[in-house]
């Protein structure tokens, strides 16, 4: 697990993830071992010198370059993922987490585990409780994700499979499913015989044309309140007196998708099945 990153300690001890800091916003992820030693184009740190600083002290190098000791939030463990394939942005991951729902105790299915950037993030929000049900078509690049889960402490939260989406999930009643995968439309059946009724589905893909085909196979599969979502994100400088956006953004890095699994669609327009504003509905609680 990741430890005491998650318990109420202001230290960090041996055993424990922690994130190195640097100037430029040049992080180091490292799980601090006796005796253990990190060494970066800034200098050498030594384990034992980081292990009982408080949370937020600034250390330096034996070049004198300064590191500040934080523990890794959900963004920095998956932005230190070694990767051979593109992750997925934290942008698209956070509205992945709140639109699906995803908590403590819930079963999670995913078919394109990639490096396991969005693995991580599941298995991290899923708890002790919960587990998560990753599908590779590869098992080579699967390999890759399986020791990104290992390196942050999660592995015990995630069962790896080598599959096709095109065999089905042998998982039935999951809570969720996400489809990364370039074809998604075309599995909408078997994600539907693992979901439990009125689970959340969600998909990412690149470009509209897609978008389109995911809607008409969503349809077809009695898939209801759907959304089509476009994240962008766009950074400002943090100089009080100068404030203004950064040079470039991050804008478009695919399109998500979401919908419910519910009995049966009947002749109700589309937009009636739209997921409806707050502002709409009032406060219902």
């Amino acid at each position: 697990m990741i430890n005491s990153q998650i318990e109420s300690c202001n230290f960090a001890r041996e055993g424990d993830l922690v994130q190195l800091q640097g100037a430029g916003h040049k992080s180091h992820l490292l799980r601090l071992v006796a005796g253990g030693v990190l060494q970066t184009h800034r200098g050498v740190i030594k384990h034992d010198d980081i292990i009982g600083q408080k949370w937020g002290s600034r250390l330096e190098s034996h070049q004198g370059n300064p590191f500040y000791l934080l523990q890794p939030g959900i963004a920095d463990l998956i932005k230190n993922i070694k990767r051979t394939t593109q992750i997925m942005y934290p942008k698209e991951i956070g509205q992945i987490l709140i639109t699906m729902g995803i908590g403590p105790g819930m079963r999670v299915l995913e078919c394109g585990s990639g490096s396991g950037g969005l693995t991580t993030a599941f298995a991290y929000m899923v708890g002790d409780s919960g587990h998560v049900y990753s599908y590779e078509r590869k098992q080579e690049v699967q390999a890759l994700a399986v020791k990104n889960l290992e390196r942050v402490g999660l592995l015990d939260r995630v069962t790896f499979k080598v599959g096709d989406a095109a065999d089905g999930f042998s998982e039935e009643n999951v809570d969720a499913l996400f489809l990364d995968l370039p074809n998604p439309y075309d599995y909408l059946v078997q994600a539907r015989a693992s979901l439990k009724p009125g689970g959340y589905l969600g998909m990412l893909v690149p470009t509209v044309n897609q978008v389109q085909l995911c809607l008409r196979s969503l349809t077809h599969n009695n898939f209801a309140f759907v959304e089509v979502i476009e994240v962008l994100v766009r950074y400002y400088k943090t100089d009080w007196e100068h404030l203004r956006p950064v040079d470039r953004m991050i804008a478009h890095t695919g399109f998500l998708l979401f919908g419910r699994a519910v009995e049966r669609l009947g002749l109700e327009k589309t937009e009636d099945l739209e997921p409806t504003d707050v502002e709409e509905t009032g406060d219902t609680l």
